[in-house]
């Protein structure tokens, strides 16, 4: 008899009048919502647009539903369609009951986000390395699900860890009542400190054009395919795991992609252009303003407008023009007090004079006067 051991849940769905919760369900939203949370701060620290994982996340969760219940049915379609089937075929579709492939829910779900990058016009890969930690994150609360569905077990163990099952459950040994490997509490664990691991790698190095997703994808598949290997759950079968070559099919699905993560990273080592985290569209009048200033829009305005204050407003007077304050005042001109201002005043001369006095007048008059100083 054991010292200790998990207790398995007495159950794993709540009714809320004739509204059913089920854990497995709610650990997949709980999941999601601080995958979503994560990311969006992720995001914002990279100088991104508020509010564009939320919008991201909705078809990427869609899309990823989507693959993760296809690659389930389509490793396990004897559950479903096979002659000896447990389940209804239209049970292919309860989603609830359990039975969704990660590795489905994430490729399928990626191509939710690369919709939604090319709609928006934003680098795939900045978006792949935000949100990678929470995707590791979302996938260690979401295995608590299996833990409420009494599912994904490994085999027999004495640990004191080791994780009561009911008899008769897929994957139990008829007639055994001890207990079994938790590897839903191992592959979540593993994904809590690969999270951590990822958030650290992406300050220490510069991981950018999807590095640090291929970086996710390693890691996840080197615990995945050691925790496969624990576990007992019928995989490609009614009643047991498919083998090829003394692998389950999930092991060389973690060797498949391991590999390629790898081949991503060598080949994108030294990948450094810009990537765009802030859409056209999504531009304020400011980030416009300064993208003007930088293609030089804004000194060439302010130099044609200087160009013409010059020519308009400061525009120098004639070289015929003589400064009124020069030209004495004729006797008739009335004394108006107001000062002309026109730019464009015609300049005035002897001849302009309305009593037509002659010149030579004019010099003798200076003359008298200046002879009479003199004597005096």
């Amino acid at each position: 008899m054991p010292l200790a051991s998990i207790p398995s849940p007495s159950q794993g769905v709540w009714y809320l009048g004739p509204i059913p919760l089920r854990a497995y369900a709610l650990c997949i939203v709980l999941g999601v919502i601080v995958a979503v949370w994560l990311s969006e701060r992720r995001w914002r620290a990279r100088g991104g647009t508020p509010g564009t994982m939320v919008d991201i996340a909705v078809p990427a969760v869609i899309f990823g539903l989507i693959g993760g219940r296809l690659y389930h049915v389509i490793t396990d379609w004897q559950l479903y369609f096979g002659p000896d089937a447990p389940n209804k075929p239209y049970e292919a579709l309860f989603i609830w009951n359990g039975g969704l492939g990660i590795w489905g829910a994430v490729a399928l779900g990626g191509v939710g986000v690369w919709l939604s990058c090319r709609k928006r016009g934003l680098s795939l890969g900045a978006v792949a390395d935000t949100v990678a930690p929470g995707i590791a994150f979302a996938q260690a609360i979401g295995r608590w699900g299996n833990y409420f569905n009494q599912e994904l077990f490994g085999g027999p163990t004495t640990l004191p860890w080791g994780l009561e099952i009911e008899p008769g459950r897929a994957g139990t040994i008829e007639g055994y009542t001890g207990l079994y490997h938790p590897t839903f509490l191992y592959e979540s664990l593993w994904n809590v400190a690969l999270g951590f691991a990822l958030i650290w790698a992406g300050r220490r190095f510069t991981l950018r054009h999807g590095r640090l997703f291929a970086l996710y994808v390693a890691g996840y598949t080197v615990g995945r395919f050691w925790i496969e290997g624990l576990r007992v759950d019928p995989v490609g079968g009614v009643d047991h795991a498919v083998h090829f070559l003394g692998l389950r099919i999930n092991q060389w699905t973690a060797i498949a992609l391991f590999v390629g993560a790898l081949v991503y990273l060598w080949v994108t080592r030294n990948k450094d252009t810009e990537e765009i985290v802030v859409a056209p569209s999504e531009q304020t009048p400011d980030d416009s303003a300064a993208s003007a200033t930088v293609a030089g829009e804004e000194p060439a305005d302010e130099t044609r407008s200087s160009e013409e204050t010059d020519s308009h407003g400061n525009a120098e007077p004639s070289g015929n023009a003589e400064p009124s304050g020069n030209a004495e005042p004729s006797g008739n001109v009335e004394p108006s007090g107001r000062t002309e201002t026109s730019g464009e005043a015609a300049p005035f001369d002897a001849d302009s004079s309305p009593e037509g006095a002659d010149e030579d007048g004019a010099e003798d008059d200076r003359a008298k006067a200046v002879s009479e100083e003199k004597k005096s």
